[in-house]
């Protein structure tokens, strides 16, 4: 089960998740996540925030491996803050070109679907390295997924 703090099934994402730049102004910060009941052989946790209504094959928001099983939930700004670099996770480089989080920011028009999965693995020696595109985490992370919850949002403008 995946639950959040600042988000919740079905809802609108709030301003300080949003990104910030160009048209959108929003705080960029990571949603606090949290997360119970993994798996057995559970080895560590990989967190993903794809758009799958972004024109073309969908646009990837965020993607971090390398969570320790011992952790069950990530503080908001987990990503900015330096949070999950103090866990030894690494994050994938986002398709708005940077390295971890960035909030949405769709076209002017219908809202898009923001999904949240926390993916519970059974290794944790995947092939993956800060900076790499999220599209090559998800791959992996794919590889070792023994089970997974998400939680689904929207935003639009």
């Amino acid at each position: 089960m995946l639950t959040s703090d600042d988000l919740h099934p079905g809802g609108r994402v709030g301003a300080p998740h949003v990104f910030n730049q160009g048209d959108c102004k929003g705080g960029n910060r990571s949603p606090q996540l949290a997360w119970r009941n993994p798996p057995p052989g559970t080895k560590g946790f990989a967190i993903t925030m794809f758009d799958p209504d972004a024109p073309g094959r969908g646009w990837w928001h965020w993607a971090v491996v390398g969570i320790p099983a011992s952790v069950s939930s990530v503080p908001a700004d987990a990503s900015a803050s330096g949070f999950l670099r103090k866990l030894g996770a690494a994050e994938a480089r986002n398709d708005f070109g940077t390295d971890g989080y960035g909030g949405p920011c769709p076209p002017p028009g219908k809202p898009h679907r923001y999904v949240i999965t926390v993916h519970a693995l059974k290794a944790t020696d995947l092939r993956v390295a800060t900076g790499r595109p999220a599209q090559m985490f998800d791959h992996e992370i794919g590889t070792e997924s023994i089970g997974s919850a998400q939680l689904v949002v929207t935003y639009g403008r």
